[in-house]
């Protein structure tokens, strides 16, 4: 019988070394892009959330985060624009696909409403799947924003040769959009949904003969309010097998998204259609929506 997860803030700098070894075996063993326990324990005591996992006495999940201020309006004073900011979110690769993330986030959520704050931002691969469907579809998080290389050229295991494009999240954490999906008051809406309330899909997608997914050179902009931007069920994968078909998902993205967000368009959702031969994955996007927040 297995053990029931614990969620709590880490403690001790026993525990911040847990933490340090826990990056070590999620992202690499580069050391320059560990956050060590002088760090994580400066960020605990100082209004900051370093939230832990436990299996037993094992620690195998972490999310950090910190105070930060939001730099999209810098005329206003730091008060009015004070969000929190998720740095990193890491599970053992053991312990995945056991919603041990989502409950990670669930604690960070409630840390950082007694303290206050309304607004918790962070970046992911848009490439990335199931950070897709957790972000954007489990926790009702919302995005207008793409950044190309981000961070410029990464050095761990997970990202090293490859660039470093994000999507930053707004997460709207007391809104009755994340307060509805973390009820699980709205029924999960399906690609037939989408496709009946009059969605158009942006770019038309094929198989080639391994069963990857590649993208089309004809993309079509939506005359209507909402689209679906279809990616990769299994980017990781591709750029295993195929680092070129995986370099032109990531330039032919990018070109939708930065066009789209620069047209008023926001992702509101995401669909993984897990039950074909080939899983396939969707963003939805809507015209106008502002913030969701």
């Amino acid at each position: 019988m297995e053990n029931p997860i614990v969620i709590r803030a880490l403690e001790s700098p026993e525990e911040m070394l847990q933490a340090e070894e826990l990056q070590r075996l999620v992202w690499g063993e580069g050391e320059t892009d560990i956050l060590p326990v002088h760090l994580l324990l400066a960020v605990s005591h100082h209004g900051g959330v370093v939230i832990g996992a436990f299996d037993g006495k094992e620690l195998v999940g972490l999310v950090v985060g910190f105070l930060g201020a939001d730099t999209e309006s810098p005329d206003r004073v730091a008060m009015a624009r004070l969000e929190h900011y998720s740095h990193i979110l890491g599970v053992l690769p053991e312990y995945r696909s056991r919603g041990i993330g989502y409950l990670l986030k669930v604690a960070q959520r409630q840390a950082v409403q007694a303290q206050g704050v309304r607004l918790i931002t962070w970046t992911y691969d848009p490439l990335l799947s199931l950070n897709a469907q957790l972000n954007i579809r489990q926790l009702g998080a919302v995005c207008s924003r793409y950044v190309q290389d981000a961070y410029g050229e990464m050095r761990d295991a997970l990202n090293v040769g490859q660039s470093s494009d994000r999507f930053v999240v707004d997460w709207w954490i007391t809104s009755r959009r994340v307060t509805s999906r973390l009820a699980g008051a709205r029924k999960p809406l399906d690609l037939a949904h989408f496709l009946s309330a009059g969605a158009e899909k942006v770019n038309a997608c094929s198989l080639n003969q391994q069963g990857f997914i590649y993208p089309s050179q004809d993309v079509e902009y939506p005359e209507g309010t909402l689209a679906l931007v279809e990616i990769p069920a299994d980017i990781q994968a591709i750029r295993k097998a195929d680092p070129a078909l995986a370099q032109a998902w990531r330039e032919h993205t990018r070109d939708i998204f930065t066009h789209m967000f620069k047209h008023g368009y926001l992702v509101t959702d995401f669909v993984y259609l897990s039950g074909e031969t080939y899983p396939r994955s969707y963003y939805l996007l809507a015209y106008g929506e502002s913030t969701l927040g």
